[in-house]
């Protein structure tokens, strides 16, 4: 049986990329709602019904457990289909307390950079207001990101502009900690470093969500049984075509060297 990787495009790939570290003898489905992305721009009961009908189709291939590698879908839907479900889900949120852990003694603040719908959502509230005691967590939508990430631009001359607009009213010399609270943002990692100062800690969740998975798997004795192999699927179609496939590949080969973003226990 396989493990499932869910997301609204390419950027649970980031999640995927650390899981191949902690579990390379396994086999994946990696699941691109591309037919919908971006999903931090809708409703969120458009959003959840994307959800369900993609786990639901993933249920169906036998997956041994489910990683939702992405943040707006985990806010929505995780608690909802771990009631449905009998195999593990894991979630992924945004690193906020390894990155206020950071910042304590600093004097400095956290900016967390997410959607629209993960800011919005009471899980990350909630989440925020149990963590920043001392009122330093601040933050940011970036959705542009996420289009630059499907319409696989990565280039510094057409990312760098957007975050510098974007970023125009913060004193960036004021944070000790930025928080990439959507799994499509690891990409540009490059750009972050030309624009915020270099003792800048940037920091995702992947790489605690990979280790969580392999922890559970491991206590329900389900690990090592595959090769590595990866079948991937946009909303519900098996890609086949060999450009695609070589993107794909490509963008794993690409997170080779930013892996040192992620944080996470």
């Amino acid at each position: 049986m396989r493990i499932g990787f869910f997301d609204s495009g390419i950027g649970g790939m980031t999640v995927l990329h650390q899981a191949l570290k902690y579990l390379p003898n396994d086999d994946y489905i990696y699941y691109a709602d591309t037919l919908h992305v971006p999903y931090g721009e809708k409703t969120k009961k458009e959003v959840r019904e994307y959800i369900f009908n993609a786990v639901d189709f993933m249920a169906e291939q036998g997956i041994k457990a489910l990683v939702i590698a992405c943040n707006t879908a985990t806010s929505i839907a995780v608690d909802d289909l771990r009631k449905k479900y009998n195999f593990p889900i894991l979630g992924i949120e945004p690193a906020v307390k390894p990155a206020v852990q950071l910042c304590e003694g600093k004097r400095k603040k956290v900016l967390v950079l997410a959607t629209n719908l993960t800011l919005r959502e009471e899980k990350f509230q909630n989440l925020v207001k149990s963590i920043d005691h001392h009122d330093i967590v601040e933050s940011l939508p970036l959705p542009g990101l996420v289009q630059f990430a499907e319409d696989f631009e990565f280039r510094d001359e057409k990312v760098v502009p957007y975050l510098k607009e974007k970023l125009s009213s913060f004193d960036l010399k004021q944070y000790g900690t930025i928080v990439l609270g959507c799994t499509h943002f690891p990409y540009f990692e490059n750009s972050f470093k030309r624009i915020f100062p270099e003792e800048v800690d940037i920091i995702s969740g992947g790489i605690g969500t990979a280790k969580n998975l392999k922890r559970i798997l491991e206590a329900r004795n389900q690990i090592n049984d595959g090769v590595g192999d990866i079948l991937f699927f946009k909303s519900g179609y098996k890609v086949k075509d060999k450009e695609t496939l070589s993107i794909y590949k490509k963008l794993l080969v690409m997170l080779d060297g930013i892996s040192s973003l992620t944080v996470g226990s």
